[in-house]
């Protein structure tokens, strides 16, 4: 090979791999963080002549299966009715209108202040169907529940005492999954948005950083939306935006990790593939409005250093893809070196970046039931999900750079609650799209790298090798598990 394109292939390799470690290094300071720790103690609920008005919002879209679930739930809430009202936001284009409006008339006719609030157009999305419902909202507070969530009737009482200190902005609480132990798709995806609410959220509220109101499950103070600039749907992640902005303008967040708020976790691929590139484009979009702001903010440089972390993390998937196509060119340029050189160099660096990622979701587990080894049971099926989605989420962070906004596609739930419910028969699938085909292709292509190693006995770089190929086949074979078959793949 060229000496010169030799040397930049390696060049390339070890400055992905320290990005990597770099973003592997910070999880590890959460970790740190969250277990160093204390909680805050709740603040001793106001008499019940205190509690100030509450306007409850419900956006939904074409929800036939969940949004009644819901409503049921948000009207059970242990709340004075005299200071709770609901909004039923409703974006539908289908039956969803009409079982949701039979239901809304029962309620009202029960005593319930209740609103159904039917738009003909989904004009900003969700971001649309809130600012238009606050427009006419009672409430000093808005909380807000996304159509698969199911809150406790605690949650008002729970969260409103918070808003004694004037400075609060927003409340959030912890998500739970209704449907966690549905198969091994939904176990993985719980252990992911576990380490993400067990463990990055306290970790950053308890070190004073910014942290986000993640579209649901929490409370806003009206004032903090309008002094942060209200809505806006210029990003796919609203609740990010809106977040940054408010804190920005100096008002104080409070994360409720004890409350929990179940929710129905994606039980087809697609779906879930979807939400996430979603959230990763989204990112990537605020990153690009607001970090040039908070890095001119008179805020604490870790602030600063986490806000920036947080925004690009999605980054990680387009190191990740950089490296795995880098990763056998390199280690054919190394096969002559030393093994002492292989070993004290790259294979810290390549486990450095695996060791991060289990030792942040392991702890993550440590408070559900089975604990740390449950998790450790998981660990193939995490790691692959993680790799696997490098393709789908490259894409989102490739889109997000390029474009403003975009099409705001829902994820559908189907109201999938115990084992023996089915899902395949029902609307809302999700379409395969590009991402599979690429997949595949990069399953054949580690099925091809492995093949060589073996062949050159390049032994040291079969682990790695191996660990890239089961990400990329195991995604790809759950989104060709596609309709009459329940892959559940059962584990315990």
């Amino acid at each position: 090979m060229n000496p010169w394109l030799g040397g930049t292939i390696l060049a390339l390799y070890y400055l992905v791999l320290g990005l990597l470690v770099i973003y592997g290094v910070h999880r590890l300071v959460l970790v740190v963080t969250y277990l160093r720790g204390s909680r805050e103690p709740t603040p001793r609920a106001p008499d019940p002549a205190e509690w100030p008005m509450v306007t409850v919002q419900l956006p939904i879209f074409n929800e036939m299966y969940v949004a009644p679930r819901l409503i049921d739930a948000v009207c059970a809430l242990d709340y004075p009715r005299d200071r709770l009202e609901v909004q039923v936001l409703d974006d539908s284009t289908d039956e969803t209108v009409s079982l949701v409006a039979e239901q809304v008339a029962r309620l009202q006719a029960e005593g319930h202040q209740i609103h159904h609030l039917h738009r003909t157009n989904r004009e900003g999305y969700k971001a649309g169907a809130l600012a238009a419902g606050q427009a006419v909202a009672k409430g000093d507070l808005l909380a807000i529940f996304d159509a698969d969530f199911v809150p406790g009737p605690d949650f008002l009482r729970r969260t409103v005492p918070h808003f004694a200190e004037p400075k609060v902005g927003m409340v959030q609480a912890r998500w739970g999954h209704i449907n966690r132990d549905y198969s091994l798709l939904t176990r993985v995806q719980a252990i992911l948005l576990d380490g993400h609410f067990v463990v990055e959220h306290a970790a950053r509220h308890l070190s004073g950083c910014f942290f986000n109101f993640n579209g649901t499950a929490g409370v806003w103070r009206r004032q903090t939306i309008d002094e942060a600039g209200g809505w806006q749907h210029d990003t796919l992640t609203e609740d990010l935006d809106l977040s940054y902005r408010a804190q920005l303008a100096g008002w104080d967040f409070r994360y409720l990790p004890d409350l929990v708020v179940p929710a129905e976790l994606p039980v087809e691929v697609s779906a879930f593939k979807s939400q996430q590139h979603r959230w990763a484009k989204g990112s990537i979009q605020t990153g690009r409005k607001l970090l040039g702001q908070i890095l001119r903010a008179p805020l604490p440089f870790r602030t600063k250093l986490e806000a920036t972390v947080h925004m690009t993390a999605n980054v990680s998937y387009l190191l990740m893809i950089l490296l795995s196509l880098l990763l056998f060119p390199a280690m054919v340029l190394r096969s002559d070196d030393h093994l002492w050189t292989l070993l004290a160099i790259d294979f810290p660096l390549l486990l450095g970046t695996t060791l991060s990622v289990v030792a942040f979701y392991l702890t993550s587990q440590h408070r559900q039931a089975g604990g740390l080894w449950k998790g450790v049971l998981f660990l193939p099926a995490l790691v692959g999900v993680g790799i696997g989605l490098a393709v789908n989420n490259t894409r989102a962070v490739l889109s997000g750079f390029r474009e403003r906004g975009g099409v705001f596609h829902r994820t559908p739930k189907y109201r999938i609650e115990g084992q023996s419910d089915e899902w395949q028969a029902k609307r809302y699938r999700r379409p395969l799209d590009i991402s599979l085909a690429l997949e595949i292709g990069m399953a054949l292509y580690f099925m091809a790298c492995l093949g060589l190693a073996f062949y050159w006995r390049m032994w040291l770089c079969i682990p790695i090798i191996y660990l890239f190929l089961h990400g990329f086949l195991y995604i790809s074979l759950l989104s060709l598990a596609r309709p009459g078959r329940r892959l559940r793949w059962r584990l315990v």
